[in-house]
């Protein structure tokens, strides 16, 4: 009590300090930085990710791009090349005309040379950066070189896919949160009993939302997908938290005439209530930090810290809005539109037999396309990019017109033997799928002396400790076919040079795929757990935490395993993070449900009286929570452009839903089959000296 009325006394203190905190905040979110390469979350112990820094420590060069003219005469290319050298951080521009220009005859360089630089009327440029693939700097070139290039120019390559995805997620991150804010809103409109009350827990929560996204700062940067979802899942999962309070001020209110003393023992009852709730949907957030592949923690930590600020926030800054409002918020109190459930929940009792039923019938089919999805992601970034994106045509034109699907790099020791490098060259040439092998020992072959290259395109391509070769494959990353081939590459590198590295994209997306199917199992194990001790210390059972975890386990297998028979295909991240979201953020539905059942028993009612009554008093909670989640989650989904963002706010979206169902038809139905387990299983779950029932 002490803090709830520290709280009703400090009230406008707390919103000065507030909104003077909202100032630093904004500051905070416009100058945190934004990482939009999924590839930098990769760890750093890792060969493909040595090998880029390797790259960039002796070349000076990071970032690498083709790009593809059509229909342009050889002296505007070189005009266009000589513009692109002047751009800053391009460090190296490479096309035919710069290896033909060597002093040596022109029918000495192999054939293959002039076919990898030309194809009908295209003509293709390979340029290197000196920053990263992500970096400001990279992203800026990127957009210079596109601007000093015509329609009939198509940069490709990862960065100006990220330079892309950058320009469309800035786009459309406002839209997010308004679609998520209108949506909330109106649901909260319909189903709670004040027209104004929704606008002040939209004040309260952006207050925490604004408060989240400032600290990141502090973190150094944040990924795309963190400042995308961040505010709508804040806003959707914190919801909870203020109808708690406004629903426990109502009833305090009845109790205690004194408005302020009503406050204080809400504040006080919230507290209580909102922690076990919140501490399960952080639980689920930090199982995300678990992950090897960091945009895991990036997500987890942000998220984490989202929850406790909102639960900061609703028992801080919401009491004292309420407080300061709360002669128009009673002016604008309206009558409930939720029916009463007792009918609803007494039906449901009556055949919950049929509930147990259907949940053993769904159970394997949703199990199996739970596993199946999980097979059939897709870890392609840039199929999560509308096709009509500069870089998707752009990578299009390079596949179409030049075959290639994907650029390899490799990294040998520069001291290699010339003899075993026109080997290695050769092995690696006769692997399928590659379309050429560009280095020094391919450019020159056997024939003529390395000393007769000068030093100005042998630096592009050797440096003290290495030599860089381009391979070009036909096949695109993240496919088997490129797979099998980079473990043939792998193979003959290192047979010629035990420290030889094969970098580039599609062995940085060989390494995620690795890593994130481990993550995704880790991540399973530790959020299920770590969810399982918290009901075990919250509930004092044994056997509810067993009940609780399946129920919504199993919501999350038939979300996920839908994807599968409707034929979907999901970003490699979507089942990772739902899996531990959905159940951190829904199992609160459960916990709601069982701590009134256990109540309910522990004050003497029998176990059918018990179940109705908890169904009863849970529904209305469930349902707006759940329409909350989802209203603040689909609109986003149908919205976005992003696949990777769309795909994870459905997921959520669905799995509210699901979930819903899943803890109003099934759990209710587990109570009553294990009543008696329970009871053997769960601290003063009965009355003492009274027998099961």
């Amino acid at each position: 009590m002490r803090f709830g009325k520290a709280i009703v006394k400090s009230r406008v203190v707390i919103l000065i300090i507030a909104l003077a905190l909202m100032v630093p905040s904004v500051l905070g979110m416009i100058f945190t930085r934004v990482n939009y390469d999924m590839l930098n979350y990769l760890p750093d112990n890792l060969d493909t990710v040595k090998g880029q820094g390797y790259l960039m420590d002796d070349f000076g060069k990071g970032a690498f791009s083709f790009i593809i003219v059509d229909g342009m005469e050889d002296k505007d290319i070189v005009e266009l090349e000589n513009k692109i050298k002047k751009v800053d951080h391009v460090d190296t521009v490479l096309w035919y005309a710069d290896i033909a220009d060597l002093s040596m005859p022109m029918d000495m360089l192999p054939s293959e040379v002039k076919d990898a630089f030309n194809s009908g009327d295209s003509t293709m440029i390979a340029v290197f950066f000196n920053t990263s693939t992500s970096a400001d700097e990279t992203m800026d070139a990127i957009s210079k070189i596109r601007e000093i290039t015509n329609e009939h120019c198509f940069v490709s390559g990862m960065s100006a896919m990220v330079c892309d995805l950058r320009d469309l997620a800035e786009r459309e991150e406002a839209i997010y949160v308004g679609i998520a804010v209108i949506l909330a809103v109106a649901v909260m409109l319909i189903f709670m009993d004040s027209y104004l009350i929704p606008f002040v827990f939209l004040a309260s929560i952006g207050m925490s939302i604004l408060l989240n996204m400032g600290t990141n700062y502090f973190l150094g940067e944040i990924s795309y997908i963190t400042k995308a979802l961040a505010a709508v899942l804040q806003l959707a999962v914190t919801m909870d938290y203020s109808i708690f309070l406004w629903h426990s001020y109502e009833e305090q209110k009845r109790i205690h005439s004194d408005h302020k003393e009503a406050m204080a023992y809400a504040i006080n009852e919230t507290i209580l209530s909102v922690f076990g709730s919140s501490i399960t949907t952080v639980a689920g957030f930090i199982a995300l930090c678990f992950m090897s592949f960091t945009l895991g923690k990036d997500l987890g930590i942000v998220m984490a810290k989202g929850v406790v600020l909102g639960v900061l926030g609703c028992v801080t800054t919401l009491p004292a809005m309420i407080l300061v409002l709360d002669r128009p918020l009673e002016k604008t109190t309206h009558r409930s539109i939720i029916p009463k459930t007792k009918k609803l929940a007494s039906g449901i009792i009556k055949i919950f037999p049929v509930f147990l039923i259907l949940f053993l019938v769904i159970l394997y089919p949703a199990f199996y396309g739970y596993q199946q999805t999980n097979n059939e992601v897709y870890y392609n970034i840039s199929q999560s990019l509308p096709d009509d994106m500069d870089n998707v045509i752009a990578n299009t034109k390079l596949e179409e017109d030049f075959g290639i699907g994907t650029t390899h790099m490799v990294l040998v020791d520069s001291k290699l033997e010339a003899k075993k490098g026109y080997k290695m060259v050769e092995e690696l040439k006769k692997v399928k799928g590659v379309k050429y092998v560009l280095g020094l020992k391919s450019l020159i072959g056997a024939r003529i002396p390395e000393e007769m290259i000068p030093e100005s395109v042998t630096e592009i391509l050797k440096s003290d400790k290495w030599e860089l070769m381009l391979i070009n494959s036909e096949y695109k990353p993240a496919t088997d076919n490129v797979s099998k081939q980079i473990k043939s590459l792998n193979g003959i590198i290192k047979k010629y040079d035990k420290n030889g590295l094969l970098i580039g994209e599609a062995s940085c997306v060989q390494d995620m795929i690795d890593i994130t199917d481990v993550d995704f199992r880790v991540v399973n194990i530790i959020s299920i757990i770590a969810i399982f001790l918290i009901i075990l210390v919250v509930e004092k059972s044994i056997t509810l935490p067993i009940i609780l975890v399946a129920v919504i386990e199993t919501a999350i297998f038939i979300n996920l395993g839908l994807p599968h028979y409707l034929g979907d295909s999901l970003p490699f991240i979507a089942p990772i993070c739902i899996s531990t979201i959905q159940l951190g953020a829904t199992v609160d539905y459960a916990i709601l449900m069982t701590t009134r059942y256990k109540k309910e028993r522990s004050h003497g009612q029998d176990k059918k009286a018990a179940v109705i009554t908890a169904l009863s008093t849970s529904i209305p909670s469930i349902v707006v929570s759940a329409l909350g989640l989802f209203a603040a989650t689909f609109g986003v989904a149908v919205y976005s452009d992003v696949d990777m963002i769309g795909s994870l706010c459905m997921l959520l979206a669905r799995g509210a839903i699901i979930s819903m169902l899943c803890v109003i038809l099934i759990l209710p139905a587990m109570f009553m089959l294990f009543d008696k387990v329970i009871a053997k299983t769960t601290l003063g779950f009965l009355p003492k000296n009274r027998e099961v029932k």
